[in-house]
């Protein structure tokens, strides 16, 4: 598969196809969203929210959600806001997430069917890693939002005039709905 995608690349480039595409490295709209990686979201996540390419920092993870306060999530909203001119964030969640319920032990044997000991996971565990707390998703979507909304809010280095806004957009319509 990759090497059929760098056989297109190479198509691409010589065609010129990026010039539609051409920007610069600041969000026109002043805008990042922190959203999952399901692919569902890939082109309907900028379609229904109307952005464009070069109007919106696109932050995503599993889940579409901050796992703790200094997570590679809150580092990428931080650059953004200090870096970039961001002084807006929108969180969005989506229906039928499969980080919903995600844990630890589902993933388990799965890591062993592949490969992975018992004994590479004590060793992982006794580096200080909590592989339940890691690789645990969230039980309640609307939760999730409003508890990844709040960690933002209230994160020690993000100004207090950053607006952040919690949604959840339906996978297959594109339907936001907000999150109090």
């Amino acid at each position: 598969m990759i090497d059929q995608i760098i056989e297109y690349n190479k198509r691409f480039v010589a065609e010129k196809g990026y010039e539609k595409y051409v920007t610069d490295k600041y969000p026109d709209k002043k805008l990042a969203v922190l959203s999952c990686m399901d692919t569902r979201l890939t082109e309907l996540l900028p379609a229904a929210l109307g952005l464009r390419n070069g109007d919106a920092k696109i932050i995503k993870n599993a889940g579409g959600f901050v796992m703790t306060p200094f997570d590679s999530a809150i580092r990428s909203l931080v650059v953004a806001v200090y870096e970039l001119g961001v002084d807006s964030i929108m969180v969005v969640a989506h229906s039928n997430c499969g980080a919903c319920n995600m844990s630890y032990s589902h993933f388990h044997d799965a890591m062993l069917a592949r490969g992975i000991t018992d004994k590479m996971l004590d060793t992982i565990r006794r580096c200080g890693i909590d592989l339940n707390k890691w690789l645990e998703g969230f039980k309640e979507t609307e939760e999730s939002v409003r508890n990844t909304v709040a960690t933002i809010r209230t994160h020690p280095l993000m100004p207090c005039d950053i607006t952040v806004r919690g949604f959840i957009i339906d996978s297959e319509t594109g339907a936001l709905q907000e999150v109090e």
